[in-house]
């Protein structure tokens, strides 16, 4: 047995990878020892408050949201159809997104950077209508491969149906 070999079984990926994830750990220690040289204390309250408000708001939150998109996709066992749960991707993906854009651009999309047009000399207006656009494209664009998809699924079910009369 080769080395490489040995050490994708052992660990479970190549050299490659374990080498990215190194390197991404050391930017990432980098990257925190600079930001604990402006404001230390300051960067600790905020890493605290946001590991707060993840696991005590948001974490419930987006568990029940996706309790009740999981229930709403997943047919009843009297429907005839088999219980497809990968549809319930369909709406994850696009509010992942959407989630992730307002939560990078919430200071712009609410309107709550006064300096921003001072800083940039672009005008600091349409940002919401600019994220509400890109959700409902998200959206649009996940229900519109939810249902070739579903079509496609169901012609290939009716064809295997008539080929077998």
């Amino acid at each position: 047995m080769s080395a490489p070999t040995a050490f994708r079984r052992r660990y479970g990926a190549s050299p490659l990878h374990l080498l990215l994830v190194l390197v991404s750990f050391a930017l990432a220690l980098y990257a925190g020892l600079r930001l604990f040289e402006g404001d230390a204390v300051g960067v600790a309250v905020w890493f605290v408050g946001a590991a707060l408000l993840h696991d005590l708001v948001l974490l419930p939150l987006y568990s029940l949201t996706d309790r009740a998109v999981q229930a709403l996709f997943t047919p009843s066992p009297d429907d005839g159809r088999p219980a497809r749960r990968v549809s319930v991707n369909y709406v994850r993906v696009p509010a992942f997104v959407s989630g992730v854009l307002l939560l990078v651009w919430w200071p712009l999309v609410f309107r709550q950077v006064g300096h921003y047009t001072a800083a940039t000399a672009l005008p600091a207006d349409g940002f919401l209508a600019r994220w509400l656009l890109i959700t409902a494209a998200l959206f649009a664009a996940s229900a519109a491969i939810l249902f070739v998809r579903t079509w496609r699924w169901s012609r290939a079910q009716r064809q295997a149906r008539s080929a077998t009369k």
